[in-house]
């Protein structure tokens, strides 16, 4: 049993390696690249629609409706990113069905690369929304004292968005690893299942709180919204 798919190894020269990690990494994003492609090559506006059409509706309706709910008026302005992230997570998470395996989210260097992605995300969002002189007055709110913690909050939330999910994914690996080598018989049906939906819950977990970060980086401290708050 291998605690992460960094320890998985297919070929290496000097100090170059192609591990697991990277091999599901560019497999999963080439899966969903090409899957994109091929459901999205035929879409109708008609009433006619394909079974995989009304199926992709009812994702891309329900991440939609979920991203609102946080908090952002304009849901398909985010949908591109946050949906995307859920999706990676979710299928690295789904993939564990198949034999040899290795989700790549079980690696601190791909929740680490999410993570900095959310880390981007959010002051990119935030200056597009509120200029770049309201966003960086956000720092220093309601003092000039805050500056340091509140850019020690925004390092702090970025390693605790890597560590949560890679925690979350290489333990319930190790749970699911430990009860088949005891129990291999009985478990591996009902551990898979519970280990697919560990998987999406924290493919929900993770989006949900892109999602919350980006909100609150559009929307705090906006003078535009303070008369409203004091009402």
């Amino acid at each position: 049993m291998h605690l992460s798919p960094d320890a998985i190894i297919f070929w290496q020269y000097g100090f170059f390696k192609l591990n697991a990690t990277i091999v599901f990494t560019w497999g999963l994003m080439l899966l969903l690249v090409v899957g994109s492609k091929v459901i999205t090559r035929r879409l109708s506006t008609d009433l006619k629609r394909s079974r995989w059409q009304n199926l992709l509706e009812i994702v891309v309706t329900g991440i939609e409706k979920q991203i609102e709910e946080v908090g952002l008026n304009q849901p398909q302005k985010y949908i591109g990113f946050l949906g995307t992230l859920f999706l990676f997570v979710a299928a690295a998470a789904l993939g564990t069905v198949i034999p040899g395996y290795e989700p790549p989210t079980g690696s601190l260097s791909t929740t680490a690369a999410l993570a900095l992605c959310v880390f981007v995300a959010v002051p990119f969002f935030g200056i597009e929304e509120q200029g770049v002189g309201n966003y960086l007055k956000s720092y220093v709110k309601p003092t000039f004292i805050m500056l340091p913690f509140n850019i020690i909050s925004e390092l702090s939330r970025t390693l605790a968005l890597a560590v949560r999910l890679f925690g979350n994914m290489m333990s319930g690996a190790m749970i699911i690893g430990i009860l088949l080598t005891i129990m291999p018989f009985i478990f591996p049906i009902i551990m898979t299942a519970l280990g697919l939906l560990t998987g999406m819950v924290q493919a929900y977990i993770f989006s949900i709180l892109a999602a919350v970060y980006i909100a609150a980086a559009t929307r705090a401290r906006n003078p535009a919204s303070e008369p409203e708050a004091k009402e």
